[in-house]
């Protein structure tokens, strides 16, 4: 409580200063008055004065950082390019762009974000950084089936996979097939 007390007289000490500056500096019958916010002190009517330019709505705050853009990293690059390619037929040994198998699919979204990954799902299940079935993250790379099979975690419990001959591209639970670890790039 001492600490919003101690600055209320600071707070009157502005407004007093900016009450009596404007006295001093601003004609008697002003034209109109424009709305001033200072942070943490309050919103002001200030009137304008002819001939200069309209006040700001509101002071930007001392130091504040610029707003920055959200990075996307390379691995929700790859579910964003696989998820593109959900309905495309699966083809043995085909790595896109039309047609893919399980690897291929990976191989594929991946390049997409700039990043170069084994072709075969047994050589990507042993590259990259190991993760748990329990810190799973959009973009990992999943292995079923003993490394036969690889698709990729795009969330929710759910992996973007080509599965077999005559299936296309799909969403699928991880837990619909047997997990056998999962990597991240």
């Amino acid at each position: 409580m001492a600490s919003h007390t101690s600055t209320r007289p600071l707070r009157r000490i502005l407004v007093a200063g900016a009450i009596t500056a404007g006295a001093v500096i601003l004609p008697a019958a002003p034209a109109m008055a424009a709305p001033i916010t200072i942070p943490g002190v309050g919103t002001f009517e200030i009137p304008e004065i002819p001939g200069m330019p309209p006040l700001p709505a509101q002071v930007p705050a001392p130091n504040a950082p610029a707003p920055v853009a959200p990075q996307v990293t390379p691995a929700a690059k790859a579910v964003q390019a696989a998820e593109t390619k959900i309905g495309a037929p699966y083809v043995y040994g085909a790595s896109g762009p039309d047609s893919f198998d399980c690897s291929g699919l990976v191989q594929w979204a991946y390049k997409q974000a700039g990043v170069s990954l084994p072709r075969t799902s047994y050589d990507q299940a042993a590259a990259g950084t190991p993760v748990s079935k329990a810190d799973l993250r959009p973009g990992d790379v999943v292995s079923f089936y003993g490394g036969s099979h690889s698709g990729i975690y795009s969330g929710n419990g759910n992996v973007i996979h080509a599965s077999t001959s005559g299936v296309p591209v799909k969403v699928a639970p991880v837990d619909s097939m047997p997990f056998d670890g999962a990597r991240r790039y």
